[in-house]
């Protein structure tokens, strides 16, 4: 199993022009690799087998870099590829963009290359560079890589990525006496629960829409490249940021309380893409943040050696009645109360949650 620690990292500014070099070279490489594959199918419809090595002596520019990080540059290619011939839904590689693509590399840990202390980090082609670790790293744990990044705002972080050979943490669980909760999405509030989990509401981007109107509104107003403009982009790239991390940070606090109380965690196997693009839900959708919470749900599961369960998403959670089992043929968006004929009246998706965590009861038992 893979951990990785997230830490700011506080560059001087000669490391901020290596770092930005390393970016452009990455980025450049990558285009450049691709624009080559592309060309080179057309004529002969064979994949091309292009590596950093191949472009180093008519870009001598790239020898200035860490080698390492041009290396994964080929290997995020390679991947790309292969997922799109196994799945072309999955879209063909893109062009990065130098205003618009995310700046980040990964290097990897090779003959000490890379050194983490208590307040601060060495990096390939780098000397060290002052880290604020928030916490501490088991000393048994072994880094195998890391990636460096600049958020929009100008901050720097350092993810690191750690094997763990074993996981202290696991005890396994018996499904008989299972501690068990059923989770059902919803358009407000994310999700409703099986069980009475006190929580604050989401939507932090609803929240703070009209700050980021107005921060908008001012940067509309800025002429393009002025000393303002850039500044009045950073208060915008500011704005979002914090309604990142407090979606973020809910997310994870909400995770971390769910894995720590139950033992089996049963979900809807539901396609967020799809969700948000039909009945034009797609502001709320991603401000929800659904999907990043039932990965941050699954892997802390997983951590305590505890389960999560995904329910077909045809299964009938919000029609069937989980008093008396009876399925209604039809029931509408709008119909927010479930109302049976065996008398039961409670809200629609509190009966959904409580049929997807006894359906997944159903399918641990029966194996």
């Amino acid at each position: 199993m893979n951990m990785a620690y997230r830490f700011r990292i506080y560059p001087t500014r000669e490391q901020e022009n290596l770092l930005a070099k390393t970016f452009g070279c990455c980025r450049f490489l990558y285009n450049q690799m691709l624009s080559d594959k592309i060309r080179e199918y057309e004529v002969s419809k064979k994949m091309l087998r292009n590596t950093p090595a191949m472009y180093k002596k008519e870009y001598p520019f790239l020898k200035e870099v860490d080698a390492l990080a041009l290396a994964n540059v080929q290997l995020h290619l390679e991947k790309a590829y292969r997922n799109f011939f196994r799945d072309p839904k999955s879209g063909f590689p893109k062009f990065k963009s130098k205003h618009r693509s995310r700046k980040s590399y990964t290097t990897n840990l090779v003959n000490g290359n890379v050194q983490v202390e208590d307040y601060r980090i060495k990096l390939p082609k780098l000397t060290w560079i002052r880290m604020k670790k928030h916490r501490d790293i088991p000393e048994k744990y072994r880094l195998k890589s890391v990636t460096v990044s600049m958020e929009p705002s100008g901050k720097y972080y350092a993810s690191l990525l750690y094997e763990i050979s074993d996981c202290e943490n696991q005890t396994g669980v018996d499904y008989e006496d299972a501690k068990m909760l059923g989770i059902d999405y919803a358009m407000r509030g994310m999700a409703v629960f099986s069980e009475n989990i006190k929580k604050e509401d989401a939507g932090y981007f609803r929240k703070s829409e009209e700050r980021l109107a107005r921060e908008q509104r001012k940067l509309s107003h800025c002429e393009k490249g002025s000393r303002n403009y850039f500044r009045q982009k950073n208060r915008v790239a500011l704005c979002h940021e914090k309604i990142r991390n407090q979606r973020r940070d809910f997310l994870h606090k909400l995770s971390r309380r769910i894995a720590d109380e139950y033992d089996v965690v049963a979900v809807e196997d539901i396609d967020m893409k799809a969700m948000s693009q039909c009945m034009h839900f797609g502001k709320s959708v991603m401000d929800n943040g659904y999907g990043m919470f039932r990965e941050l749900l699954e892997y802390k599961l997983k951590w305590e050696g505890k389960k999560i369960v995904r329910v077909d998403r045809f299964f009938p959670s919000s029609k069937k009645c989980c008093k008396c089992g009876r399925v209604k043929k039809e029931l509408k968006l709008s119909d927010r109360v479930y109302i049976c004929a065996c008398g039961n009246q409670m809200d629609r998706d509190l009966n959904a949650a409580i049929n997807i965590r006894e359906e997944a009861r159903r399918m641990l038992l029966a194996g």
